[in-house]
């Protein structure tokens, strides 16, 4: 079996350096995580879809309420059950996932309704199926939907750990072969079809794979952290970047290295209030405080660069969304000038 695989390779390895499988194992899973992120955060906020990241997030609930449905039915005891659910669970979850997020675009580009009300709509009915199925949740599984809120980064089981490489190996597969053009269709689509490049195409394309990559991910690291470290690290890099393929770049550095302080800061850092000793933090929420950190921080990197770069002769940053008078590509796209 794969995941036994993956346990002896990671028990391996914790002997060889002499520490617990535990830590190596949430290692593993932050290093995949941050990788994929960086990768699909740089095209979330490029195509400025925060919000629909976001919502496909919380439309997970509903995922695992309806997988734990499709367990029930297939019937058996208990033990048959727990077992079909390890693989039926995220199956439904991704489908489900997939499905709201093409009806999130079929819907938008029928009714041309804006974007984000159309995200409103579904959001209220993902979390409302959800709510609606928490009682047959819990007489199916002992599973609290509310894990999915935080994760367990600590204690991952190898088949989660499994599923986030395999997404991993898929985004790199998608970029080798689609990258320019996902990047093209986020920094202009007008010019984009003018260049007979199929946006719609990219758009569904790449929706999927964000449905993936969401959904696989929250049941390892949770919404919490998967959210962040989609969105902040690429908002950070969008500060200190000029063109797409810099914001790409920087937003894997970001991802990884506030994952990387973000986890060394939560294994080190204890606090003790009143009778409490030596009080550790939880690893994903000073991940994601380190994130938001970095976003300030770049903001103050750039603020100080533009004020003292006329007087060394240097170029200045441009605010995002900003356009020259006389730029080629129009202005619907996130840069002042074509990169």
């Amino acid at each position: 079996m794969p995941d036994v695989w993956m346990s002896d390779l990671i028990r391996v390895i914790a002997d060889s350096l002499d520490t617990y499988v535990f830590v190596v194992k949430s290692v593993i899973t932050l290093l995949v995580m941050c990788l994929i992120c960086g990768m699909v955060g740089s095209l979330v906020v490029g195509n400025r879809m925060a919000f629909f990241s976001d919502a496909m997030a919380h439309c997970a609930f509903a995922g695992v309420a309806l997988g734990y449905v499709s367990v029930l039915l297939t019937g058996g005891d208990a033990a048959e059950r727990k077992v079909s659910a390890a693989w039926i669970v995220p199956m439904v979850m991704v489908a489900f996932g997939v499905t709201v997020g093409v009806l999130m675009i079929y819907v938008r580009d029928r009714t041309g309704l804006a974007h984000d009300t159309v995200i409103g709509v579904f959001f209220a009915l993902a979390l409302g199926f959800g709510a609606m199925l928490t009682k047959m949740v819990q007489k199916v599984s002992t599973v609290n939907l509310e894990t999915f809120l935080f994760g367990n980064l600590l204690f991952i089981p190898e088949a989660d750990l499994l599923y986030l490489c395999a997404v991993l190996v898929l985004v790199v597969c998608v970029f080798l072969w689609r990258y320019n053009q996902l990047m093209f269709a986020s920094f202009n689509p007008s010019l984009a079809r003018t260049r007979r490049i199929n946006v719609t195409l990219n758009n569904y394309l790449f929706i999927i794979l964000l449905a993936l990559v969401v959904n696989l991910s929250i049941q390892a690291v949770g919404v919490l952290l998967i959210n962040a470290l989609l969105i902040v690290p690429a908002a950070a890099a969008a500060n200190v970047s000029r063109n797409l393929r810099q914001m790409f770049w920087f937003t894997v550095v970001f991802c990884l290295g506030s994952g990387v302080i973000g986890y060394l800061l939560s294994r080190n850092m204890k606090l003790s209030i009143g009778p409490m000793s030596s009080v550790e933090f939880g690893p994903s929420g000073v991940i994601v405080v380190t994130s938001v950190a970095l976003f300030f921080g770049s903001m103050m990197v750039v603020a100080v660069w533009n004020r003292f770069a006329p007087i060394f002769g240097g170029q200045q940053f441009r605010a995002f969304h900003q356009h020259g008078p006389d730029d080629p590509c129009g202005t619907d796209h996130p840069f002042g000038q074509c990169p």
